[in-house]
């Protein structure tokens, strides 16, 4: 059977397909207006043993993309051979058909941004509230995302340590555990963004000539997009654990390269913030001399 072939009915699962001799389950979490929102979970053992979770966004502008695209599929592997579960998801494109944003106009990227940390939240509170079922570790969720993702699991952990409305959905008492961002950023109504509860372990990748995703910050007034560069710098200065590998020279490629270029750093990464909690600041600046030449 396709892996991409899927039977879907709630809770019920019509199909167990197996990729790379990994079970892959599909679910319908929520429906928006008439649009289905499916997650994927993705497990070495059956569904219900229970194991560290990593949800995973997809990349594509908010406008384009696909939760079980292959080429995210030797991450998944990766990650589910070493004992976590994945669970990837659909979430609203709310910049598709529309004009794209500039640094005057900022509200249709505000709308996006805002549809996609919804749906993230509301998917999290669907593998809450099916956590026996679905084998969810609900005290190790970790996130995880590319580009657009990336920007809306920063976002989510940022709106969930201040306690804002759109986290409503969540428990009070529920965090995510870990943040894996690959050229990701913030976007702010507020000024520079602030913690009130301190943020998740942060693991960012973001190339310096990034032309995308904003690489340090842009800002207007009280308004701005804050990058993995300023937020690294943040974190230094607040002694927030995190790790930040600035690729020289190199554009919005990063939002994908290290999906499969850094699988055991992200493994480090994990066992070593999140699990044993050390709270490490790590800067790597990886600088390819080829480029140069």
């Amino acid at each position: 059977m396709n892996y991409k072939t899927l039977f879907l009915t709630g809770l019920i699962t019509l199909s167990n397909v197996y990729v790379f001799s990994q079970i892959k389950q599909t679910f319908i979490y929520s429906t928006k207006d008439t649009q289905i929102l499916k997650l994927d979970v993705y497990s070495n053992q059956e569904l219900h043993v229970k194991k560290p979770s990593i949800i995973f966004l997809f990349g594509g502008g908010f406008v384009k993309g696909n939760r079980d695209d292959s080429f995210y599929l030797p991450y998944f592997k990766k990650l589910v051979e070493n004992n976590y579960k994945v669970i990837s998801i659909d979430y609203r494109l709310g910049l598709k058909g529309e004009k794209w944003p500039t640094v005057f106009n900022t509200s249709v990227l505000k709308n996006a941004i805002s549809y996609a940390v919804t749906d993230l939240y509301d998917a999290t509170a669907y593998l809450i509230a099916n956590a026996k079922e679905l084998g969810i570790d609900t005290s190790m969720v970790m996130l995880s995302g590319s580009s657009a993702g990336a920007v809306t699991i920063l976002q989510a952990d940022w709106e969930k340590r201040n306690n804002t409305s759109i986290a409503k959905p969540l428990p009070n008492n529920f965090q995510y555990k870990g943040v894996i961002a690959f050229a990701g950023s913030i976007l702010s109504y507020s000024g520079k963004p602030k913690y009130k509860t301190p943020p998740a372990p942060t693991m960012m990748f973001h190339g310096t000539n990034d032309k995308v995703v904003i690489y340090n910050k842009i800002k207007l007034f009280n308004r701005g997009m804050f990058g993995s560069r300023y937020l690294a710098s943040y974190f230094k200065k607040q002694q927030y654990p995190y790790y930040f590998q600035f690729v020289n020279n190199m554009g919005h490629e990063v939002a994908g390269t290290p999906m499969h270029n850094n699988q055991n750093e992200i493994l480090w990464f994990i066992r070593t913030y999140i699990e044993q909690k050390k709270p490490y600041q790590v800067e790597v600046n990886f600088n390819d001399l080829q480029l140069h030449k």
